[in-house]
Protein backbone atom coordinates (compact mmCIF):
# COMPACT_ATOMS: atom_id res chain seq x y z
CA UNK A 1 0.00 0.00 0.00
CA UNK A 2 1.48 3.15 -0.76
CA UNK A 3 1.34 5.81 1.87
CA UNK A 4 -0.08 9.58 1.51
CA UNK A 5 1.28 12.62 2.81
CA UNK A 6 -0.22 15.49 3.29
CA UNK A 7 0.62 18.98 3.56
CA UNK A 8 2.19 22.24 1.43
CA UNK A 9 5.13 21.25 -0.38
CA UNK A 10 6.47 24.56 0.67
CA UNK A 11 6.25 23.74 4.14
CA UNK A 12 9.73 23.21 5.68
CA UNK A 13 7.94 20.59 7.82
CA UNK A 14 6.43 18.49 4.85
CA UNK A 15 9.97 19.24 3.10
CA UNK A 16 11.65 17.58 5.66
CA UNK A 17 9.91 14.58 5.56
CA UNK A 18 9.23 14.22 1.77
CA UNK A 19 13.63 14.05 1.77
CA UNK A 20 13.42 11.28 4.80
CA UNK A 21 10.81 9.50 2.28
CA UNK A 22 13.24 9.37 -0.36
CA UNK A 23 16.67 8.96 1.80
CA UNK A 24 14.27 5.47 2.35
CA UNK A 25 13.15 4.95 -1.10
CA UNK A 26 9.83 5.01 0.04
CA UNK A 27 7.03 5.18 -2.62
CA UNK A 28 4.14 7.70 -1.48
CA UNK A 29 1.89 10.61 -3.19
CA UNK A 30 1.68 13.70 -2.15
CA UNK A 31 -2.03 15.08 -1.24
CA UNK A 32 -1.58 19.23 -0.97
CA UNK A 33 -3.11 21.08 1.41
CA UNK A 34 -2.63 24.56 2.72
CA UNK A 35 -2.53 25.48 6.49
CA UNK A 36 -3.76 28.62 6.25
CA UNK A 37 -6.96 27.34 5.00
CA UNK A 38 -8.46 25.26 7.52
CA UNK A 39 -10.68 22.48 5.69
CA UNK A 40 -12.62 20.02 6.94
CA UNK A 41 -9.93 17.81 5.01
CA UNK A 42 -7.08 19.04 6.71
CA UNK A 43 -8.52 18.93 10.49
CA UNK A 44 -9.57 15.20 9.52
CA UNK A 45 -5.75 14.41 9.14
CA UNK A 46 -4.28 17.17 12.13
CA UNK A 47 -7.23 18.49 14.37
CA UNK A 48 -4.41 21.15 14.90
CA UNK A 49 -5.04 22.30 11.37
CA UNK A 50 -1.31 22.23 10.70
CA UNK A 51 1.02 19.68 8.24
CA UNK A 52 1.96 17.58 7.46
CA UNK A 53 -0.31 14.42 8.39
CA UNK A 54 0.60 11.04 6.91
CA UNK A 55 -1.30 8.19 6.06
CA UNK A 56 -0.21 4.49 5.83
CA UNK A 57 -1.87 1.22 6.48
CA UNK A 58 -1.24 1.26 9.99
CA UNK A 59 -3.55 4.76 9.90
CA UNK A 60 -3.12 8.29 10.46
CA UNK A 61 -0.30 10.51 11.96
CA UNK A 62 1.09 14.39 12.33
CA UNK A 63 3.65 16.01 13.09
CA UNK A 64 6.83 16.12 11.40
CA UNK A 65 9.11 14.95 14.01
CA UNK A 66 6.09 12.40 14.87
CA UNK A 67 6.53 11.09 11.53
CA UNK A 68 10.14 11.32 11.32
CA UNK A 69 10.31 9.33 13.88
CA UNK A 70 7.59 6.43 12.70
CA UNK A 71 9.46 6.29 9.91
CA UNK A 72 13.10 5.24 11.37
CA UNK A 73 11.39 2.87 13.40
CA UNK A 74 9.20 1.12 11.04
CA UNK A 75 12.02 1.16 8.28
CA UNK A 76 15.29 1.59 9.65
CA UNK A 77 17.73 1.49 6.65
CA UNK A 78 18.89 3.27 5.85
CA UNK A 79 18.85 5.06 9.40
CA UNK A 80 18.28 9.02 9.58
CA UNK A 81 19.18 9.04 13.42
CA UNK A 82 21.90 7.09 15.10
CA UNK A 83 22.43 4.29 17.38
CA UNK A 84 24.60 5.78 19.62
CA UNK A 85 22.70 7.38 22.89
CA UNK A 86 24.32 10.58 22.92
CA UNK A 87 24.13 11.21 19.29
CA UNK A 88 20.61 9.71 18.72
CA UNK A 89 19.93 12.67 21.29
CA UNK A 90 21.87 15.10 19.30
CA UNK A 91 19.92 14.60 16.44
CA UNK A 92 16.41 15.07 18.39
CA UNK A 93 18.08 18.16 19.74
CA UNK A 94 18.90 19.52 16.79
CA UNK A 95 15.59 18.18 15.03
CA UNK A 96 13.90 20.07 17.43
CA UNK A 97 15.79 23.53 17.28
CA UNK A 98 15.40 23.73 13.61
CA UNK A 99 11.52 23.12 13.89
CA UNK A 100 10.81 25.64 17.06
CA UNK A 101 14.14 28.14 16.54
CA UNK A 102 14.67 28.12 13.11
CA UNK A 103 11.35 28.20 12.07
CA UNK A 104 10.28 31.03 13.66
CA UNK A 105 13.26 32.80 11.80
CA UNK A 106 13.72 31.17 8.29
CA UNK A 107 10.04 30.46 7.55
CA UNK A 108 7.57 32.71 9.47
CA UNK A 109 10.29 35.74 9.83
CA UNK A 110 11.25 35.82 6.64
CA UNK A 111 9.64 33.60 3.66
CA UNK A 112 5.95 34.21 5.33
CA UNK A 113 6.63 37.85 5.51
CA UNK A 114 8.05 38.26 2.11
CA UNK A 115 6.09 35.74 0.05
CA UNK A 116 3.18 34.20 2.09
CA UNK A 117 1.84 37.25 3.72
CA UNK A 118 1.71 39.34 -0.24
CA UNK A 119 0.00 36.40 -1.62
CA UNK A 120 -2.81 36.36 0.80
CA UNK A 121 -3.40 40.20 0.37
CA UNK A 122 -1.33 41.48 3.33
CA UNK A 123 1.48 43.56 3.72
CA UNK A 124 4.48 41.62 5.36
CA UNK A 125 6.23 42.84 8.26
CA UNK A 126 9.45 44.10 6.78
CA UNK A 127 10.33 45.57 11.02
CA UNK A 128 10.26 41.97 11.47
CA UNK A 129 12.42 40.81 8.43
CA UNK A 130 14.94 43.21 9.41
CA UNK A 131 14.96 42.42 13.22
CA UNK A 132 15.85 38.35 12.20
CA UNK A 133 18.11 38.97 9.23
CA UNK A 134 20.25 41.44 12.09
CA UNK A 135 20.25 40.47 15.32
CA UNK A 136 17.83 36.64 15.55
CA UNK A 137 18.63 34.62 12.87
CA UNK A 138 23.09 35.32 13.19
CA UNK A 139 22.77 34.11 16.73
CA UNK A 140 21.23 30.97 15.88
CA UNK A 141 23.68 30.07 13.00
CA UNK A 142 26.51 31.22 14.93
CA UNK A 143 25.06 28.55 17.51
CA UNK A 144 25.39 25.72 14.92
CA UNK A 145 28.76 26.89 13.22
CA UNK A 146 30.09 26.51 16.87
CA UNK A 147 28.38 22.89 16.97
CA UNK A 148 29.42 21.89 13.31
CA UNK A 149 32.86 22.71 14.58
CA UNK A 150 34.64 22.53 10.74
CA UNK A 151 32.40 19.12 10.12
CA UNK A 152 30.31 17.95 7.33
CA UNK A 153 27.34 17.03 9.35
CA UNK A 154 26.00 18.28 13.28
CA UNK A 155 25.26 14.74 14.81
CA UNK A 156 27.39 11.48 13.77
CA UNK A 157 29.27 11.15 10.68
CA UNK A 158 27.15 10.92 7.78
CA UNK A 159 23.32 12.48 7.19
CA UNK A 160 20.73 12.29 10.12
CA UNK A 161 17.74 14.20 10.59
CA UNK A 162 19.19 17.12 12.26
CA UNK A 163 21.12 18.17 8.77
CA UNK A 164 18.00 17.63 6.81
CA UNK A 165 15.66 19.64 9.75
CA UNK A 166 18.18 22.38 9.59
CA UNK A 167 19.08 22.53 5.70
CA UNK A 168 15.02 22.39 5.33
CA UNK A 169 14.21 25.70 7.26
CA UNK A 170 16.95 26.72 5.32
CA UNK A 171 15.49 26.41 1.93
CA UNK A 172 12.90 28.76 2.75
CA UNK A 173 15.38 31.27 3.70
CA UNK A 174 16.68 31.12 0.26
CA UNK A 175 12.79 31.30 -1.41
CA UNK A 176 12.73 34.49 0.94
CA UNK A 177 15.64 35.85 -0.91
CA UNK A 178 18.30 35.40 1.21
CA UNK A 179 21.23 33.11 1.77
CA UNK A 180 23.51 31.44 4.44
CA UNK A 181 26.35 32.94 4.16
CA UNK A 182 29.49 31.13 3.37
CA UNK A 183 31.92 33.51 4.52
CA UNK A 184 30.23 33.90 8.50
CA UNK A 185 29.15 30.24 8.84
CA UNK A 186 31.21 28.15 5.94
CA UNK A 187 30.82 24.75 7.43
CA UNK A 188 26.91 25.67 8.18
CA UNK A 189 26.46 26.68 4.32
CA UNK A 190 28.39 23.66 3.27
CA UNK A 191 25.74 21.67 4.96
CA UNK A 192 22.78 23.54 3.86
CA UNK A 193 24.37 23.07 0.02
CA UNK A 194 25.46 19.21 1.06
CA UNK A 195 21.65 18.46 1.68
CA UNK A 196 19.95 20.76 -0.95
CA UNK A 197 22.21 18.82 -3.80
CA UNK A 198 21.22 15.46 -2.89
CA UNK A 199 18.55 13.91 -5.23
CA UNK A 200 16.37 13.44 -1.80
CA UNK A 201 16.18 17.66 -1.85
CA UNK A 202 16.49 18.26 -5.30
CA UNK A 203 13.53 16.73 -6.43
CA UNK A 204 11.57 18.73 -3.70
CA UNK A 205 13.17 21.89 -4.52
CA UNK A 206 12.97 21.22 -8.54
CA UNK A 207 8.72 21.46 -8.14
CA UNK A 208 9.17 24.16 -5.44
CA UNK A 209 11.20 26.66 -7.79
CA UNK A 210 8.15 26.92 -10.13
CA UNK A 211 5.48 27.71 -7.23
CA UNK A 212 8.17 30.65 -5.75
CA UNK A 213 8.35 31.74 -9.28
CA UNK A 214 4.59 32.40 -9.31
CA UNK A 215 4.08 33.37 -6.31
CA UNK A 216 6.49 36.13 -7.00
CA UNK A 217 4.60 36.63 -10.29
CA UNK A 218 1.59 37.12 -8.87
CA UNK A 219 2.91 39.51 -6.10
CA UNK A 220 4.20 41.90 -8.89
CA UNK A 221 0.81 41.53 -10.22
CA UNK A 222 -0.75 42.68 -7.12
Amino acid sequence: MSATLFGAPLSPFVRKIRIALAEKNLDYSLVPLDPNEKTPELLAVNPLGRVPAYRDDRGTLADSAVIAQYLERRYPEPSLYAADDHEFARVLWFEKYADYELSGCCTFGVFRQRLIMPLLGQAGDSTLVDSVLAERLPRHFDYLEAELDGRPHLAADRLTMADIAVASQCCNLIHGGESVDAARWPALAELVEGVRSRPSCAACLEQEVGVVERIRARIARG
